[in-house]
């Protein structure tokens, strides 16, 4: 399986923060699924840790590639068409980061892991 990590799910899995799902936690360890990265989810992280919301996660933003090698993901890189999907998303969910995760997730068949029950109503695959 291909899981892309909604930003919550990449630091609590990175933290070992036992609010991650026992589901989540065996799909992130087997090595049969492919781990995906998204770059919004490095544009929230550092836009969060900026405006105060996540004051400790400098650490991890000056150490993030390396993390991110370290730990097998792969980066999923925003297209032209990810982006023109998340725009007309129907609905009436306002998060930018979260509707291009939604975006991504549909557009390359992915589950995108993540509590975030709202996305189900977008029709995107949803481990928890």
């Amino acid at each position: 399986m291909r899981l892309l990590l909604d930003t919550h799910t990449f630091l609590w899995a990175v933290s070992g923060d036992n609010r991650l799902s026992k589901r989540a936690q065996g799909a992130l360890a087997s090595f049969e699924n492919d781990l995906l990265f998204s770059p919004v989810t490095a544009w929230e992280i550092a836009t969060k840790f900026r405006i105060g919301k996540l004051p400790n996660v400098e650490p991890l933003l000056n150490s993030l590639a390396s993390t991110l090698r370290r730990l097998g993901f792969q980066e999923l890189p925003v297209s032209v068409e990810h982006a023109r999907s998340a725009g007309l998303l129907k609905g009436h969910h306002r998060d930018p980061f979260d509707r291009m995760l939604i975006a991504q997730a549909l557009a390359e068949e992915c589950l995108l892991v993540s509590n975030e029950k709202l996305f189900d109503s977008y029709g995107v695959k949803r481990l928890w």
